[in-house]
């Protein structure tokens, strides 16, 4: 009698995230937070990070919009955006809001066709005794608009000024229970992108 054929496991499914920092300090905390869930994400099954890095896109100008075509720096990152399954933004809090940098790219990546719409997203933030947090509900609020869809749990604050030390200098992060939380955080971003896009229970 032949043995019954074992099923295959089923495929892993493939989240792809594009990784956004609103600081552009060589040594940011915030980017530190992106390079560690990078790290983390390796351990991660079906979950790829790329970082983006908005520095070179110009201030938003409708001026350098010809025959509905943007710049190539522009186009460029819309594209990285669009081909994203889901978002994780590094967010620091500058006089309670987002960063100017960051908006810059929220705002060009906006104009038509918006390339946030129904995507999925996360944000971490690094700061003093708030953590960044006003900086995140910011960013909630915009994604409204955008029709970009945050997780609501968990949520990551990080105070990085309170002792023991969170980042190293050159702004890597050393600290284990932060390290765990952004686990947390991306295994609940992974679950909830494939909520939206009908491919899990």
């Amino acid at each position: 009698m032949a043995a019954a054929a074992v099923p295959a496991p089923p495929a892993v499914v493939v989240v792809k995230v594009v990784a956004l920092c609103g600081s552009l300090r060589k040594y940011s905390y915030n980017r530190g937070l992106l390079c560690a869930a990078m790290d983390i994400s390796k351990s991660i099954n079906g979950l790829e990070i790329e970082y983006v890095d908005i520095s070179p896109l110009p201030f938003l100008n409708t001026d350098l919009e010809v025959n509905g075509t943007y710049p190539p720096v522009v186009e460029a990152f819309r594209n990285k955006i669009l081909a994203a399954d889901t978002l994780l933004f590094a967010s620091p809090e500058y006089n309670y809001s987002v960063t100017g940098p960051l908006k810059n790219a929220i705002d060009w990546a906006s104009r038509p066709p918006n390339v946030w719409a129904d995507k999925t997203a996360a944000v971490v933030s690094a700061g003093g005794s708030s953590g960044g947090a006003r900086s995140q509900y910011h960013l909630r609020q915009i994604g409204v608009y955008l029709d970009l869809h945050f997780i609501n749990k968990p949520e990551f604050f990080l105070n990085a000024f309170q002792p023991p030390a969170k980042f190293d200098r050159e702004g890597n992060l050393i600290d284990d229970s932060a390290k765990e939380r952004l686990r947390e955080i991306l295994l609940s971003l992974y679950a909830f992108t494939l909520r939206l896009q009908g491919k899990c229970a």
